[in-house]
């Protein structure tokens, strides 16, 4: 008799669709919880104003939907999450889907040998296999700044964009200059009666080769140019990872570019990096620039000393005048599985096993914490890459464990803490030269100097890793007479797990 495990998948983004789905195909039993009212992650909360993807869209999409009619090479945000809502019904995901369902708990019970589940709502459930698929870019970041509370305008973070706020005619000062800021100073210059950008340090914008398609692909063709642009990213890899000194013809190429594109010379050297290229998130633009050398947009260079009721006053003393204020500070990127106590064997936190760097084997699994597998955890953000592709790969392979467990009765299994503490090494060792440890402080790098986000080598690395399932890094424990056969019926409950 076949046994079916239990999955519940955590967050209906790009992660858990690809998980949910691969899942399915393996015959587990899915239930797709999400914390918002409909699906979409990041794509579903970043609809600020000219929100797109920054990787082409043909490769910004799964190989198992291809999507023939993109309307363009860079997608804008509403295409990407309608796509993935098309998704969800094209692979039979929205039974699976319960949204308004936010995580508070989930602990593992040593007895029975699954996992408990908590939700705000006060729902409760039980799953045999957990899969957090939060993404690391899921929680906005708020920097705590003196006399915040006392502005009497609006403010919100990028990835909460306040679309009731009319900034016609308004004051709008935007704090941070990374990737959603080089995206929407651009949309609300013309609206804004000024707009000034605090800056805390430049980072390379290249020009974007974006352009509408004026026909859609064949199929053939959709995951022809997936491949093509798949293979472009993979070549450009190794001198970001391995081979840093080859970056320098970029940059000397940039410095000679920026002169063309900035006349100014006093705008230019606050635009110009001092920063390795590659070391901080490569933007695409052609707007930014441009945009910055309007008279009604203001780049400055400072830090913040204090905001005011109507201005932000930075910390060489210029008081900007604001009517809106607009975070552009990034996420907490650093806390994988934010808001959710995780307890894993003997109600041990999760907290505690990440008291020093968030790590996991193959990015997916920790020790103590058994059939726990993440989607997008600690160093599986691609280098130069699509990250659906690692998306992917890493549905694929917790769907090959879903298959065993059918086939030998339901398991409990979690890495060695060997094999995670060589997986873990080996990741030190290979970022230790890459351009985010050596070139410059950014996300990918926590406070002690290790690189907990970025996957140091190419994509195929990765892939090459997940293709199959070394049983000799797990802990395996079978739960004893398995209370769920294939027909989803409850056979019997033997509270017991041998080990």
């Amino acid at each position: 008799m076949k046994m079916v495990p239990r999955v519940a998948v955590i967050g209906a983004g790009f992660g858990g669709v690809a998980a949910a789905h691969s899942l399915q195909q393996s015959g587990a039993v899915v239930t797709l919880y999400e914390r918002a009212d409909r699906v979409g992650g990041v794509w579903r909360d970043n609809d600020y104003p000219g929100a797109a993807c920054d990787v082409p869209s043909h490769l910004y999409s799964f190989s198992f939907a291809p999507k023939e009619d993109w309307t363009r090479r860079f997608a804008p945000q509403a295409e990407i999450r309608q796509y993935i809502e098309d998704t969800v019904d094209a692979v039979g995901l929205r039974s699976a889907l319960r949204t308004n369902q936010t995580l508070i708990s989930a602990t593992w019970d040593d007895v029975d040998g699954s996992w408990l589940l908590r939700f705000a709502s006060g729902l409760e459930d039980r799953c045999d296999i957990l899969v957090p698929a939060l993404g690391q870019m899921s929680t906005p970041h708020t920097p705590a700044i003196p006399g915040a509370v006392t502005f009497a305008g609006a403010t919100f973070h990028s990835a909460r964009w306040d679309h009731s706020v009319d900034l016609a005619g308004k004051r709008v000062v935007v704090i941070g200059s990374g990737a959603s800021i080089v995206q929407i100073v651009p949309a609300i210059a013309d609206a804004a009666a000024s707009v000034s950008v605090i800056q805390r340090s430049p980072g390379y914008v290249l020009e974007k080769g974006d352009h509408p398609y004026q026909r859609a692909r064949s199929r053939i063709g959709a995951r022809l140019r997936r491949w093509r642009d798949y293979i472009g990213k993979e070549v450009r890899t190794p001198r970001l990872v391995r081979f840093p000194k080859l970056v320098r013809p970029v940059e000397r190429q940039f410095r000679r570019d920026i002169e063309q594109w900035v006349r100014d010379p006093e705008l230019r050297a606050k635009v110009t990096p001092a920063d390795r290229f590659g070391c901080k998130r490569i933007l695409v633009s052609n707007d930014w620039y441009p945009t910055l050398q309007r008279d009604d947009v203001h780049l400055v260079n400072a830090g913040i000393a204090a905001i005011e009721p109507d201005a932000v006053v930075t910390t060489e003393g210029q008081r900007l005048p604001a009517d809106v204020i607009v975070y552009g500070t990034g996420f907490r990127t650093q806390a994988f599985l934010s808001g959710i106590d995780v307890r894993g064997r003997g109600g041990r936190p999760l907290a505690d096993a990440w008291a020093e760097n968030p790590s996991a084997y193959l990015g997916m699994g920790v020790p103590d914490f058994p059939n726990l597998f993440l989607v997008y955890g600690p160093n599986t953000n691609p280098a130069w890459n699509s990250v659906l592709v690692f998306l992917e790969w890493q549905a694929q392979y917790i769907a090959r464990i879903a298959r065993a467990w059918r086939r030998r009765g339901p398991l409990a299994m979690d890495p060695t803490p060997e094999a995670t503490g060589r997986f873990v090494a080996d990741m030190k060792r290979r970022s230790a030269r890459s351009v985010w440890v050596t070139g410059c402080a950014n996300w990918y790098v926590d406070d002690t100097g290790v690189n907990t986000q970025n996957w140091p080598g190419l994509a195929t690395a990765y892939w090459l890793l997940t293709r199959r399932i070394a049983w000799r890094d797990y802990c395996i424990a079978r739960v004893a007479d398995a209370t769920r056969a294939s027909d989803g019926v409850t056979k019997r409950q033997v509270p017991t797990v041998s080990r």
